[in-house]
């Protein structure tokens, strides 16, 4: 085998390793990321010593009033972002469908401050909140449809 054969070979494996570990991970909900300056507040009727609740995700935005009853699906597209068409596609039709969901769409280029407090590293990026504005989740890449669901019944 002659050298460039071998490093085509070894680019091929690179490749198909890469997008194997992508088409895995892509879309999938897990964990959340501690989101930047978010300070806890206490509740304001709660006593001294009881637990503290984390500051919403979107406090001080102008979507801190749009939170839903149980959940909201927080978006980060760009315009160009082909998968974004699909994810807002998909999260506006499950907020249809489950109640109390609202699905609420962020362009990323011009919402800098935010994306870079929530820690979003690419598009699409979406969020589940609780009705409190709390991150319970997120998915990087164009979640299915089943994903988001069994992620919202994990809420409940």
């Amino acid at each position: 085998m002659t050298p460039g054969q071998l490093v085509l070979l070894i680019a091929v494996i690179a490749a198909l390793a890469f997008g194997g570990y992508r088409a895995l991970t892509d879309g999938r909900f897990r964990g959340t990321h501690r989101v930047r300056d978010a300070e806890t507040s206490p509740s304001p009727d709660a006593p001294a010593a009881a637990p503290e609740t984390p500051a919403s995700v979107l406090a001080d935005t102008d979507w801190s009033s749009q939170l839903g009853e149980k959940a909201t699906l927080l978006q980060f597209s760009s315009a160009f972002c082909a998968p974004c068409r699909a994810t807002r596609r998909i999260l506006t039709e499950v907020a249809e469908v489950v109640p109390g969901v609202t699905h609420l769409e962020v362009d990323a280029e011009q919402h800098l401050e935010l994306v870079r407090r929530v820690g979003v590293l690419r598009t699409p990026t979406t969020l589940i909140l609780d009705a409190h504005g709390t991150e319970v989740t997120r998915a990087a890449g164009a979640p299915r449809k089943e994903q988001v669901l069994s992620a919202l019944a994990q809420l409940s």
